[in-house]
């Protein structure tokens, strides 16, 4: 019978929580320690991660020296999957605050991605990517946000900034012209749209399996920046 078997626990900075990785069976769990024993992401259902990568990438791929953000590591199949669909002279940021992810990434749990990390495409900032937006303006082509669990269903109060009007300004800023945003989320939200709207991107929503062809089913939506 399998069982969670606690492997290591992570410090969130600036939080005063942290995340904790466990084995189960062949798979990886990362959840939030002191939570509801929900988990927040793992190694078997990863279809809508490789999705949030694939669809914006495969728009930009044709650019030459495509570079392109992801918000939070994870479990590396975000950064895989847009690894995957870009050609060999882009560059793939990603920003994790979390020191303690990206060693789990260089471990066991890389593997089951594909040590994505490890690819000389890759750039790994240890920095919140708020800052990052701020930081880069007209910095990429596409935009990847796979922070918490979406606009409406965060864990970290700290978080909310980057899907108001503000953050979503900022992305703007971010990306180069016609550049993408795709932002993930666990649940459809209809206020998020009307705030993707007024921030001056044409906004579609995608409906993507978390596993294969069937059960839950996350949110994606893919917006194309209109100005500037």
């Amino acid at each position: 019978m399998k069982r969670f078997v606690l492997l290591d626990t992570t410090p969130i900075p600036d939080n005063g929580g942290a995340l904790c990785l466990f084995e189960y069976g062949e798979d990886f769990v990362i959840k939030i320690q002191g939570g509801d024993g929900g988990q927040l992401m793992n190694t078997r259902m990863h279809g809508s991660e490789d999705a949030l990568a694939e669809i914006p990438c495969r728009k930009v791929a044709g650019r030459p020296n495509s570079r392109v953000l992801i918000g939070g590591l994870g479990m590396g199949f975000t950064l895989a999957s847009a690894l995957k669909h870009l050609g060999k002279s882009a560059e793939v940021v990603v920003a994790e605050l979390v020191p303690g992810v990206v060693q789990w990434n260089h471990g066991p749990l890389g593997e089951k991605a594909g040590m994505p990390v490890l690819d000389p495409r890759t750039t790994i900032v240890q920095e919140d990517v708020a800052k990052v937006l701020q930081n880069e303006p007209q910095g990429f082509d596409a935009i990847m946000l796979d922070v918490d669990n979406g606009p409406e269903g965060l864990t970290q109060k700290a978080n909310s900034w980057l899907y108001s009007s503000g953050g979503l300004a900022a992305c703007g800023r971010a990306l180069r012209p016609k550049g993408i945003l795709a932002v993930w989320s666990a649940s459809a939200d209809r206020q998020f749209n009307d705030r993707l709207r007024k921030a001056g991107f044409k906004a579609e929503e995608v409906q993507v399996y978390a596993h294969g062809n069937k059960g839950t089913r996350h949110t994606i939506w893919i917006c194309e920046k209109l100005k500037g």
